[in-house]
């Protein structure tokens, strides 16, 4: 049936002219390029202790989707069925296994932090998050990339992950003796899943000429990113809480440029220089791991830093 599903919407596609295409790729490839570095700006420079959420469950929430998708090992709708075309250029940013759908649970993580975080004091604000997460998990079955259960159990997945930070955090704020027991467990889940990613058995299906459906080692990358950014979200919040205890310098006239600013690094080491660098003299797994390990880093010690030196000037 999803199959089918998809095959229906892909025959809307193609009665349509293709003329919502472009607006559905671009509302996925917003979630996963430009949103997860929002977390950053609200960390640097509109509320803190917001900005330590949306940074939790955004790096959990990958983490935890990353190892499901390489446990299930779900195959991509149209390796499933030769009838399914992805439309554009949809296929370019769907990495790893099909099941969950990470930009789904990207866009419902972010946004769904928006809408709690909102709800109560900007309700247009809450709707058009609640309104954008439907709209990009359709965006995945309209085009072509994901099955309506990899939509579904991302959302559920996403809402879980909110929750469970969501009544941690209240549990144990300001208490640095479990934030840092937390951060060890953190540490160890991280070494845990690089060893069971790496350990456990993949499938290995084949052509008829021989060659490998899909390859287990280009599926791993997106979790080895998820781990190093978990990694260096664990070991940034421990810096900052104990030595850094960053506050933001509301009032200062330079503060949205320096924000600005550190978003802009944090993009282009990401999409440019880490891939020409790291990754490259690494590998894919390891590459990608120490960068985005790199990149929390930047965010959470070096850039606070930063902006509270130059700040300062003011």
């Amino acid at each position: 049936m999803d199959i089918q599903y998809l095959l229906m919407l892909q025959e809307l596609r193609n009665a349509t002219g293709g003329i919502f295409d472009e607006f559905f790729n671009a509302l996925s490839k917003f979630a996963v390029d430009v949103l997860p570095f929002l977390p950053f700006v609200i960390f640097w420079g509109v509320d803190k202790k917001w900005g330590y959420f949306f940074l939790t469950t955004h790096w959990t929430g990958e983490l935890l989707n990353g190892v499901i998708k390489l446990t299930v090992c779900a195959y991509r709708p149209w390796i499933r069925s030769d009838l399914i075309e992805p439309a554009g250029d949809s296929k370019v940013a769907a990495t790893g296994y099909s099941f969950p759908s990470g930009h789904t649970r990207t866009a419902t993580t972010i946004y769904g932090d928006v809408f709690v975080w909102q709800k109560d004091r900007r309700k247009w604000l809450a709707v058009c998050c609640a309104v954008l997460i439907l709209l990009t998990g359709f965006s995945r079955n309209f085009l072509g990339v994901h099955t309506p259960q990899d939509v579904l159990v991302a959302f559920i997945e996403s809402v879980f992950v909110i929750y469970v930070v969501s009544r941690v955090s209240k549990r144990v704020e300001g208490n640095e003796k479990v934030l840092d027991i937390l951060t060890v467990v953190g540490v160890v889940a991280v070494i845990a899943a690089l060893a069971y990613i790496q350990l456990k058995h993949y499938p290995l299906d084949y052509t008829s000429d021989g060659t490998l459906l899909v390859d287990p080692q280009k599926m791993m990358n997106d979790c080895f990113k998820a781990c190093g950014s978990f990694l260096g979200l664990m070991v940034g919040s421990y810096v900052d809480r104990h030595y850094i205890q960053y506050e933001i310098p509301f009032g200062a006239r330079n503060l949205p440029v320096l924000v600005c600013v550190g978003a802009a690094i944090t993009m282009a080491w990401k999409d440019l220089f880490a891939p020409a660098t790291i990754v490259l003299a690494f590998g894919g797994h390891w590459g990608n791991f120490i960068a985005r390990f790199l990149m929390l880093i930047f965010a959470m010690v070096v850039w606070p830093l930063v902006i509270r030196k130059e700040c300062k000037l003011n």
